[in-house]
């Protein structure tokens, strides 16, 4: 199955200067914890809900006049809209990621991948279950105490 079968096409996009707090509420409002940031043309990064609260809020810096673009996500994986599921669960095994950019080819975001789109199209279901207990085991020995 392709990508452009499974993807969520309806992305929120934010620009390099929107400010953390703006950032947190459109997350919240949205349901989102993954927004990609852009320039109006090119990707220049995302940031997550994670980012927010290892890069701005535990260094202390102040939320409303904090710009994404000091705590985004430089390096997007991303994947193309005609390539396969099997190829989308093998980048995000590889890179440890939950999610990942939809590109056309003309290099233009069409959508976001989930680790949820995915799980329930992948047809290999041992490469599903393999990728999910990678993720797994890879949360367990990141997290403190583990």
């Amino acid at each position: 199955m392709k990508i452009s079968e499974m993807m969520t096409q309806e992305t929120v996009l934010i620009s390099p200067e929107t400010d953390v707090r703006k950032a947190c509420e459109i997350m919240r409002d949205s349901d989102i914890g993954f927004i990609p940031v852009t320039d109006g043309e090119k990707i220049l990064g995302a940031v997550t809900d994670r980012d927010i609260a290892t890069r701005a809020i535990a260094q202390g810096l102040n939320p409303d006049n904090t710009p994404v673009r000091d705590v985004m996500s430089r390096d997007i994986v991303y994947i193309f809209e005609d390539q396969d599921e099997l190829e989308a669960a093998r980048l995000m095994q590889v890179k440890q990621i939950r999610r990942l950019v939809v590109l056309n080819r003309d290099k233009r975001l069409v959508g976001i991948l989930t680790l949820s789109d995915l799980s329930g199209h992948v047809r290999d279901h041992a490469l599903a279950g393999e990728v999910l207990d990678s993720m797994l085991d890879h949360e367990r020995h990141s997290t403190p105490g583990h």
